[in-house]
C-alpha cells in the first residue's frame, strides 16, 4: 500500500507512524510545507483519558512524550481582585514544537518518509491520490485536500465573535489560569497553561478590542499593552509573540470525513474545537489512533476501512464539539455574568462546557466544592456567617416577593382535560394534591383559561366566574395545610390553538364545528391548516381579554394562590401577538417589536395592577419560534426586559408551537440554555422548564446560576 499524507502536524505524523509501525511493508510518505524544525505555536493540553489511549497505541511515543510533558491539577480563576482555586482537573502539556519534534523522530525510526518545505497546492492533491492507495489530509483547519473535494466532503466553517491572539511568557504558570479583568476599554479574558514556555493567549469581544485600538496597534504596541495590563500576573516577565495577528475562532466541521474510495481528512482538517476546552490535538491523535483501527479491522479494504473510522470516530468528535460550542459560547459572552459574586463566576466557569457538574465537583475537588456550598448558602439566606454545615443549593429557599419557596423544585403538569364549563374536577385537583405532597418548593398548575372561549378543550380548567373561586380555594387551603409548597397558578387564553380535542387524541386537533366556540387572534390565521379561522380582535375584544386576565387574577387572589404567572409562549394568544408569524396587524398592536409587544405587555401591567403586591407575578415567555421568519431570541429578550422593567418576577421560558411550521432543536439542554441567557442578561430569576431528572442537574443549574427554580421529573 502507498500511503501518502498532507501535512505534517500532530494528526498527519501521528497516523503515518502508527500505520507504518502496523504495517511496515507500506509506504507511507507525509508532505508538509514547513521545514522540519519550525517552532510555530506554543503548548498544547492533553487530558489524561487521551493520555491512556496514546500508551495503547505506540508505547514508545507514549514514554518519550510523557517524560516532556508538565503536569498540573487545579484551576486558578482570578477575578476583581479574588483568586479561586478549584483541583481535580488533571492535565498535561507540552511545546508543540517539541511534540512535532518527537513525532518526528518516532515516524523516521518505523520508517516514515518525510518530505519538509513543499507545499501541496490544489492542483497537486488529485494527482497524489492517483498514485497512493490511500491519502490522509491532515492539513489543518485551512485544509488544500478538502477544498479540492468541497463536494464530497460538504465543509461548514463558522467564524465566533471573539478575538484572540497566541502568546508565550517565562512567567511560569503552574496551573491551568483564567484571568478576567476589566478596563477602560471592556473585559478581557486570559487562558494561561504551564509547559517549557507557559501559553498566554488573550480573547475579548470585538466592542473591547476596537476600544483598545488593536486593530490600528502593532506588535510592540499590543504586547506592552497586554504587559501592563496584565503587570501583576506577569510579575515582570514579557509576553513574546510568534506571528502575531488576531483572529476569530473558526468552527470546522464536515458531513463526510471521506471522499472517493481513498481520501480521508483527519484533525482540523475534518473538524475544530475551542481552544477553551484543550482538545485540538487529542482530537488530532485520537482520529489517528481510530484510522488504525480501522484497517485492522479491515485490512487492506481502504473504503470500509475509511468507514469504520467515520462511524467509530464521528459521534465522540460531535459531542466534544458540542461541549466546545458550550464553553466557546460561554468566552464570548462573559460579559453577560459578570456581576455575579466572584464565587458563584468561578462555579459557573468550571461547569459551562457541561462536561463538569455539582457531583463531578465533589469527587474532583470536595473541599472546594463543599465550601462552595456554604457560600451558596450563606449569600441565598443573606447570612453573616457562612455555616458550617449547609445544604446543597437544590435544598436552599427562594424569595420573591413575600413568598419564600422552601427549594428549587418546581412540579407542574401538562395542560389537563378534568374540567367542565372551567371548574376545576375533584380528579384533577387530587392529581394535583398528590403532586403537592412530593414536597417541591413550587406547584404550578397547567394553564388555567381566563375565559370560556380562552379555554385549549373543553375540559380546561378555568378561573372565569366566581363560581371557581371556592373549587381553587379550598385546593390551595388543602395543599398549605399538608405542605410546605407554594402554589402557583397559570394564566391563559388559548387563541387560536382553543376549542381542541384534548390531547390524548392528537395534538391541535379541532373539535367538530358544532362543538367549537369562537376563537380570537392577533390575525385572521388558523392554527393548523384547514382548521377554523379565528375572529382578528378588534378594540373592544382586547379590552375584554385584558379585563379577563385582569378580573382571573383577582379571583386568584381570592382564592389564596402564592405566585400567577402568564403564559405568553406555545402559540397562545398573548404569543400571538409577539410573532410576526401570526401577527400582521397595522395598529398600534402590530408591525414592530416595540407594537407587537404593546398588547401583551398592556396585560402584564392589569395584572400587575389586580394582583397583590406582596405576591410575586411571572410569566411564561416565548423565547424562539423555531422558524426563520418568527420571533427571534434578540427580540425576545426585548421583550424580557421590557418584563423586568416592569418588576416581572421570574421568567419561565418556552420555545417553539408559534406554528405548526417549526424546525425545533432537540437537544436536552437548550431550554437550560435560554434560561441562562435571559435570567443573566435580564436580572430576572428564571424558571428552568427542561424538566430535570436528577439532583445533580438541579444543583449544577442553580448553584452556577443558571436558573433559580428547575420543573423536576424524577
Amino acid at each position: 500500500m502507498q500511503v501518502t499524507v498532507v501535512g505534517g502536524g500532530p494528526a498527519g505524523l501521528y497516523a503515518s507512524l502508527l500505520l507504518k509501525k502496523e504495517y511496515p511493508d507500506w509506504n507511507v510518505t507525509v508532505y508538509e510545507r514547513d521545514p522540519a524544525d519550525n517552532t510555530y505555536g506554543w503548548g498544547v493540553v492533553f487530558s489524561d483519558a487521551t493520555l491512556s489511549n496514546l500508551k495503547e497505541a505506540d508505547t514508545v511515543s507514549h514514554e518519550r512524550i510523557t517524560d516532556a510533558f508538565v503536569r498540573w491539577d487545579p484551576i486558578d480563576v482570578h477575578l476583581k481582585g479574588e483568586s479561586i482555586r478549584c483541583g481535580g482537573h488533571t492535565f498535561a502539556g507540552i511545546m508543540r514544537a517539541d511534540l512535532l519534534q518527537l513525532l518526528q523522530e518516532r515516524s523516521r525510526e518505523v520508517g516514515v518518509e518525510l518530505i519538509h518545505g513543499e507545499t501541496i497546492e490544489e492542483d497537486d492533491v488529485d494527482e497524489l491520490a492517483a498514485e497512493a492507495d490511500l491519502l490522509i489530509g491532515a492539513d489543518g483547519l485551512n485544509s488544500t485536500v478538502r477544498e479540492t473535494h468541497e463536494e464530497s466532503f460538504r465543509p461548514s466553517v463558522s467564524d465566533g465573535s471573539a478575538k484572540f491572539a497566541w502568546f508565550g511568557t517565562a512567567k511560569p504558570y503552574d496551573v491551568f489560569t483564567f484571568i478576567f479583568r476589566e478596563n477602560e476599554h471592556g473585559l478581557w479574558r486570559v487562558h494561561a497553561y504551564p509547559g517549557r514556555m507557559s501559553t498566554f493567549i488573550v480573547e475579548c469581544t470585538q466592542e473591547t478590542w476596537e476600544a483598545a485600538g488593536l486593530d490600528e496597534k502593532g506588535e510592540e504596541e499590543a504586547l506592552a499593552y497586554f504587559e501592563d495590563l496584565f503587570s501583576d500576573h506577569l510579575e515582570g516577565y514579557d509576553l513574546q509573540s510568534k506571528l502575531y495577528g488576531w483572529r476569530n475562532f473558526p468552527v470546522v466541521s464536515c458531513g463526510s470525513w471521506s471522499s472517493g474510495d481513498d481520501i480521508v481528512l483527519l484533525g482540523d482538517a475534518a473538524h475544530t474545537a475551542h481552544f477553551s476546552i484543550g482538545s485540538g490535538t487529542k482530537l488530532a491523535l485520537e482520529d489517528a489512533i481510530s484510522l488504525l483501527d480501522g484497517f485492522r479491522e479491515h485490512g487492506t479494504d481502504v473504503r470500509s476501512a475509511l468507514n469504520y473510522y467515520e462511524k467509530e470516530r464521528r459521534p465522540r468528535v460531535e459531542g466534544l464539539q458540542d461541549a466546545a460550542e458550550r464553553s466557546q459560547t460561554y468566552f464570548e459572552n462573559v460579559e453577560r455574568y459578570w456581576d455575579m459574586e466572584p464565587e458563584q463566576f468561578a462555579y459557573n466557569m468550571l461547569t459551562r462546557s457541561g462536561r463538569i457538574s455539582y457531583d463531578s465537583l465533589k469527587q474532583r475537588d470536595v473541599g472546594y466544592a463543599d465550601d462552595y456550598d456554604r457560600w451558596f448558602e450563606a449569600n441565598a439566606t443573606d447570612a453573616d456567617v457562612t455555616p458550617l454545615a449547609a445544604r446543597q443549593p437544590l435544598n436552599q429557599s427562594l424569595t420573591l416577593r413575600e413568598t419564600t419557596l422552601d427549594n428549587r423544585l418546581t412540579v407542574t403538569r401538562p395542560p389537563s382535560n378534568g374540567s367542565t364549563d372551567g371548574r376545576p374536577g375533584a380528579d384533577y385537583l387530587d392529581d394535583l394534591r398528590d403532586r403537592a405532597r412530593d414536597g417541591p418548593g413550587l406547584l404550578l398548575t397547567d394553564p388555567v383559561a381566563v375565559s370560556p372561549e380562552g379555554r385549549i378543550t373543553p375540559g380546561t380548567p378555568g378561573l372565569y366566574d366566581d363560581s371557581h373561586v371556592d373549587a381553587w380555594a379550598a385546593f390551595v387551603d388543602d395543599v398549605h395545610a399538608e405542605t410546605d409548597a407554594a402554589v402557583g397558578l397559570q394564566l391563559v387564553h388559548a387563541g387560536r390553538r382553543g376549542a381542541t380535542r384534548h390531547r390524548e387524541y392528537g395534538l391541535d386537533r379541532p373539535l367538530p364545528s358544532g362543538d367549537r366556540w369562537e376563537l380570537y387572534a392577533p390575525s385572521a390565521k388558523p392554527y393548523v391548516p384547514g382548521g377554523p379561522k379565528p375572529t382578528a380582535v378588534d378594540a373592544d375584544d382586547c379590552d375584554r381579554i385584558r379585563d379577563d386576565f385582569a378580573e382571573a387574577a383577582e379571583r386568584a387572589a381570592e382564592a389564596g394562590f402564592d405566585y400567577l404567572q402568564l403564559h405568553a409562549g406555545h402559540g397562545y394568544l398573548l404569543s400571538s401577538f409577539l410573532s410576526p408569524l401570526t401577527n400582521d396587524r397595522e395598529d398600534e398592536f402590530g408591525g414592530s417589536l416595540e407594537a407587537r409587544m404593546r398588547y401583551p405587555l398592556s396585560v402584564f401591567d392589569a395584572v400587575r395592577e389586580a394582583w397583590p403586591d406582596e405576591r410575586p407575578l411571572g410569566t411564561a415567555l416565548q423565547a424562539t419560534d423555531w422558524n426563520l421568519s418568527g420571533l427571534k431570541t434578540r427580540e425576545s429578550l426585548q421583550v424580557a426586559q421590557a418584563l423586568a422593567d416592569r418588576d416581572c418576577d421570574l421568567l419561565s421560558i418556552v420555545a417553539g408551537q408559534a406554528t405548526v411550521r417549526e424546525r425545533p432543536r432537540y437537544d436536552p439542554t437548550v431550554l437550560a440554555d435560554f434560561t441562562e441567557t435571559y435570567r443573566n442578561e435580564t436580572g430576572v430569576p428564571a424558571l428552568s422548564t427542561n424538566y430535570v431528572t436528577t439532583y445533580d442537574e438541579v444543583n449544577t443549574l442553580v448553584g452556577a446560576g443558571r436558573a433559580d427554580l428547575c420543573t423536576y421529573r424524577p
